[in-house]
């Protein structure tokens, strides 16, 4: 089934992934403000957003207010409403462009920073000439002097809270005094003086790397290095913070004003990390490179510098603490991918398609002018094999891009820019929502299609998926060991997204047989982190684990006879009788080749049915709250049914084994006996379980069909057989073999599903 542009009907917030930590995600991404000035062409790096942008001019000390501007204690932030009625407004994707594919004018777009915003990174910290001198605030050993550190950080008289326009200009000779400094020493004198202030981080190299950067000229590299160092500081700062709490905040920001750092390194110590990251008050420097704002050139290389030297300082007092207080500092572990074959989307890439790609990225309308080296030097750190560098330059770009196309088709071009203090950026949280902020439909799902929007969800949002941006940019990830694998499917997502959103010129590239295969793998993509897709994989993984009862061990034949009652048994015979009739039924809504008249339980053919049902599309994207509570228990029935399957495979083999070797205990053999008896009619039972969860799910989407009343009957009915199969559990454990009670059970459910079916009240029913 093809489902290519269609959405389901009504959305569901229930497994939205956000990133919590990051104040550009955190909750619903909030409005770019409408009010922003218009960018000054006298500011270094300001320019105009998008050709089409009226918006007005502000003097710089209104960008001031917007930057020092504080929310009120006690007062709530933007509501979506609010918002939204100030991003109103904008321009249609230009004429002769298909659904809007062809994006405007990305050439003109010459910053992506609102002017306040761009003014306090580009210009306000470097308005005091004054030179600074290093001896000030550094020892001849290398000790950071943080008193004449802290003391240029300014508080407002009304709050005594951090006053960021003045700390920012005060810092700002600081900085460059910083940078000169560490340009001055050679690898050797900073390994020597710095490497192990550095250990606490648990990244060492990565600040080792860090110092390189900045004796280059490659804007590229030290915004790589900017990001790389606050993912890992933040990472660090989360493992001290537990030094003295219990659950390390979500929020970057409120991480730094938490009172268990401050007890560590002190308030003013943090007060100066908040000037530079984790406050939307400051530069933000962390969300404003990992959400794709700052171009190469916005970000001063001092103020990388200035950060190297802090976590350096960070490291010295964090020492002092542990000798005071005998502590240890323990690092959390990294999150290891495992099942990496579950994430192959597109085929690998080889120099010839990195090739292609780098004309692509030139000519592609997706691709902001502005953002290219950026570009450029992912896919050039790709081929160095360079995996995490290459994913980390590649997200924001994506997200860049994919906010410029999100502002086109939804006509709302002054929302690509970066928001003020009081509003959150516009990230992947919104644009990959169904709905924008004043309810109207999303228009950038229609235009990206199913498949692309369910690449995204996977490998972003999920819950159960890889979360790639948000791991990576929390320090959660290992940097030195991250997997070519998952590199290899973002830049192969990436150059699809080239290939479709360019123009009919590139149609030869588009052609070129190392494209067409990566074009054919993203149209045809389905979710696979989705609810939905990971219970498809759960009811084949409990099908292979069923797919073992036939080979279990039993007693030899000619001992069979001397085990009284194994040689037949009503009960289990009539079981089995129920659950032939039970099938019958449901053969109507199987496919054809997949039925069996004669043997309605045939396992084979059971096999070949479940694995028919579990390729067939089911659409994923905003799947309704409805569908989604039918779906976590489906999951937990499953789970449950493939507990008992992993006990019966593993019980039967301890048994067997015993009775060979005649350590069966009188009692003992009597549970073994009952246990033979009853695989008779678990095995026909759990294959009817396992085939109801595939046929209801085919036809999940048909709960919305049902109402309230007749919703919650159902829903009741499917966690009936929750419990039955929670029952089988613990009766089928070794430490309890209730063998007689599980048949007895069995009964009960076998008529309750009886019943349902012959009322047709399940899903596959109403979808008929």
């Amino acid at each position: 089934m093809c489902f290519k542009g269609r959405l389901p009907i009504r959305a569901g917030s229930l497994w939205r992934h956000k990133c919590p930590r990051c104040p550009g995600c955190a909750g619903a991404a909030g409005r770019a403000n409408a009010e922003l000035p218009r960018p000054d062409p006298n500011f270094p790096g300001c320019g105009a957003a998008a050709a089409s942008t009226q918006l007005p001019r502000r003097p710089r000390q209104h960008a001031e207010r917007l930057l020092g501007r504080r929310t009120a204690p006690g007062t709530r932030p933007q509501t979506r409403a609010q918002s939204s009625a100030r991003g109103a407004g904008g321009r249609p994707p230009p004429p002769g462009s298909p659904n809007g594919r062809e994006m405007a004018l990305p050439d003109s777009v010459t910053t992506c920073l609102s002017q306040p915003v761009c003014y306090a990174i580009c210009k306000l910290g470097f308005e005091k000439k004054d030179t600074y001198n290093i001896d000030n605030i550094l020892s001849g050993s290398g000790e950071v002097y943080w008193p004449a550190v802290t003391e240029h950080v300014c508080y407002l008289e009304s709050d005594q809270s951090v006053d960021y326009i003045k700390s920012i200009r005060s810092l700002g000779p600081v900085c460059e005094s910083v940078n000169s400094y560490f340009k001055s020493l050679t690898k050797e004198q900073f390994v020597i003086q710095y490497a192990s202030w550095f250990h606490w981080t648990n990244c060492t190299e990565v600040f080792l790397e860090v110092f390189d950067v900045l004796q280059s000229t490659q804007a590229t590299e030290v915004a790589l290095g900017l990001m790389k160092l606050t993912s890992c500081l933040e990472r660090a700062l989360g493992d001290v913070y537990l030094l003295k709490g219990n659950d390390c905040p979500f929020l970057l920001r409120d991480l730094l004003a938490s009172e268990q750092l401050a007890d560590v390194f002190g308030q003013a110590v943090m007060n100066v990390l908040r000037v530079f990251i984790g406050s939307p008050h400051g530069l933000n420097l962390r969300n404003v490179l990992w959400h794709g704002f700052a171009s190469p050139q916005e970000i001063p290389a001092k103020y990388c510098a200035m950060l190297l030297f802090l976590t350096a300082g960070l490291g010295q007092l964090l020492e002092i603490y542990l000798l005071q207080t005998k502590g240890v500092l323990v690092h959390r572990p990294y999150v290891i991918f495992v099942s990496l074959e579950e994430l192959d989307a597109f085929p690998d890439l080889n120099s010839e398609i990195l090739s292609i790609a780098e004309e692509l990225v030139k000519l592609s309308s997706f691709v902001l002018k502005i953002m290219l080296p950026f570009w450029i030097a992912a896919l050039t750190a790709f081929k160095q094999s360079r995996y995490a560098d290459s994913v980390i330059l590649l997200l924001p770009q994506l997200e860049a891009g994919l906010r410029l196309l999100f502002t086109t088709t939804n006509k709302c071009p002054n929302r690509l820019l970066t928001a003020e203090s009081s509003a959150l950026y516009t990230t992947f949280d919104e644009m990959l929502a169904k709905h924008l902020d004043n309810e109207e439909v999303n228009q950038l799902p229609v235009v990206l299609e199913e498949p692309a929007m369910d690449f995204l969800w996977d490998f972003l949002n999920h819950q159960e998926g890889p979360r790639i941006r948000d791991r990576l940019s929390h320090g959660e990830i290992n940097l030195e060991t991250f997997p070519r694998e998952i590199a290899n499917q973002i830049v192969g997502f990436a150059i699809t997204v080239l290939c479709r959103f360019s123009d009919e010129a590139m149609y030869s590239l588009k052609e070129h047989m190392l494209i067409k295969p990566l074009l054919n793998c993203a149209s045809c993509y389905q979710s696979r982190f989705h609810p939905i897709s990971r219970l498809k994989k759960q009811v084949l993984e409990c099908m292979k684990s069923m797919h073992l009862w036939p080979e279990l061990a039993t007693v030899p034949e000619e001992r069979e006879q001397r085990i009284k009652g194994l040689e037949g048994n009503a009960e289990a015979n009539t079981l089995i009788l129920m659950i032939s009739e039970i099938i019958s039924q449901l053969q109507h809504y199987m496919p054809q080749n997949c039925c069996s008249s004669d043997d309605p339980i045939n396992s084979v053919l059971t096999e070949r049915l479940l694995v028919e049902l579990s390729d067939t599309r089911i659409c994923t994207l905003y799947s309704p709250r409805p569908v989604l509570e039918v779906v976590v228990v489906l999951r937990k029935i499953s789970a449950q049914c493939h507990q008992v399957s992993q006990q019966v495979i593993a019980g039967a083999a301890l048994r067997h084994t015993q009775w060979l070797n005649k350590t069966l205990r009188s009692r003992q053999r009597h549970n073994y006996r009952r246990m033979l008896n009853s695989i008779k009619f678990l095995s026909p039972v759990l294959w009817l379980i396992l085939l109801l969860i595939t046929l209801e799910l085919v036809s999940v989407h048909s709960v919305c069909k049902k109402n309230p009343f007749h919703y919650q009957q159902y829903l009741k009915f499917l966690k009936s057989v929750l419990q039955y199969t929670e029952n089988l559990v613990t009766y089928t454990s070794p430490d309890k073999n209730k063998w007689d009670e599980t048949m007895e059970l069995t009964k009960k459910t076998l008529i309750k599903i009886k019943k349902i079916s012959d009322r047709k009240l399940m899903l596959m029913h109403l979808a008929t």
